[in-house]
């Protein structure tokens, strides 16, 4: 258990709900949870099903109109078509995380993750007695990883990769050029399976597109991909997600799934079906408001003195550098909290690489993204 780690933003919000009994006014941009309702049209058909007496156990791998829905949802987003029994649906996103890191972790494999990446990608990794070794994703290439550098870390030992893209905590979005070079590379370790996390697929900005390993047909008999409704449709407190796996490895999958949670809850399965097949509009305006609070945030970051930020290209995070402070990035969590008010994640809550940045949340809106912002720069002015 010691080697059981966590995730810091859980911690910080524990740590702003006490200040907040406390009656202190904090503003919470640490928590990576949409500040949006979920659509009516969704939350109205999980009542329906309810009514409807989806109320017991489910097949492992979770209800077919589910898992077809999932698959047509593939298809239309990334031009790929998926068996429908090829897809496990599974209460959250980390479920396919944990399954695929107790599937290829043992003591004497290595795993390649993403540093700063997801915390529970390197607390896994170390759980299942594996060595976690790092991919650096740096400022100045975008957070986003060189693949030689990736393909040079592949040993004998290697059993995983890890990709996340759009990125947390950075907002990182790995391009076609990329992906091309690393599943060129990839081909000649046929050895090491691949989980590409993309739970922010939908989440992208700009003219930028988001390209899914899921394409490349020479590494789908060892791809795991992860996706899920929480943050396209802010369905966090849901818990509802899906893994889309080889022919190979699905069974063991599933057995896992009946070893551990039996299934994800009927009734949320259905309310899943709704989110996918029904109107998207509510997407299409959630994503127009995050990328305004995008530019928000970023321009309001750049202009508070020791802070520099990069616009991110996915997800809902911006995470600047701030060594320009002079504060170690988990100092300046804890400043930033207890006299400003605000709540944020420290970068090395990310990995050991995430020092000197901090992670800003912009899922709140706009209001309270400008007050954040007027209360950190406040806090930091010279007196």
């Amino acid at each position: 258990m010691s080697r059981l780690g966590t995730e810091s933003a859980f911690e910080v919000l524990a740590r702003a709900k006490a200040l907040e009994a406390r009656g202190r006014d904090i503003i919470n941009l640490g928590i990576g949870a949409p500040d949006f309702r979920t659509p009516d049209n969704v939350v109205e058909a999980g009542i329906r099903a309810l009514r409807d007496g989806y109320h017991h156990y489910t097949p492992a791998k979770g209800l077919p109109v589910v898992r077809e829905a999932v698959a047509a949802d593939i298809r239309r987003h990334r031009g790929v078509t998926i068996d429908p029994d090829l897809i496990q649906v599974v209460p959250g996103g980390k479920p396919t995380m944990f399954f695929t890191m107790l599937m290829f972790g043992e003591v004497g494999a290595e795993i390649l993750y993403p540093n700063p990446g997801f915390p529970i990608y390197e607390s896994m990794i170390a759980f299942s007695g594996a060595t976690p070794v790092p991919i650096e994703l740096r400022e100045e290439c975008g957070f986003v990883f060189d693949p030689e550098e990736v393909l040079d870390k592949i040993t004998p030992k290697t059993r995983l990769l890890i990709v996340n893209t759009p990125a947390n905590p950075t907002g990182g979005v790995v391009g076609k050029d990329a992906l091309e070079h690393l599943v060129a590379g990839l081909e000649r370790h046929p050895h090491v399976a691949i989980l590409s996390d993309e739970i922010y697929s939908r989440l992208i900005y700009g003219r930028t597109e988001h390209h899914s390993l899921l394409k490349y047909e020479s590494i789908r008999d060892r791809l795991i991909l992860l996706d899920g409704w929480s943050k396209t449709y802010s369905m966090t407190g849901w818990r509802l997600g899906y893994g889309v796996w080889p022919q190979a490895w699905i069974d063991h999958a599933e057995r896992l799934q009946i070893n551990s949670n039996s299934c994800a809850a009927a009734a949320v399965q259905m309310a899943g079906v709704e989110a996918m097949n029904g109107p998207q509009s509510e997407v299409d305006r959630m994503l127009r408001a995050f990328d305004e609070r995008r530019a928000a945030i970023v321009n309001g970051l750049n202009e508070i003195p020791g802070f520099t930020c990069g616009m991110p290209k996915g997800a809902f995070y911006a995470f600047p550098n701030v060594q320009g402070t002079g504060m170690k990035s988990r100092e300046l969590q804890d400043h930033l909290l207890d006299i400003a008010g605000v709540a944020t994640v420290a970068g090395t809550a990310f990995g050991t690489m995430g020092e000197g940045y901090i992670r800003f949340s912009y899922a709140k809106s706009l209001e309270e993204i400008r007050d954040a912002l007027h209360r950190v720069r406040s806090c930091l002015q010279p007196v």
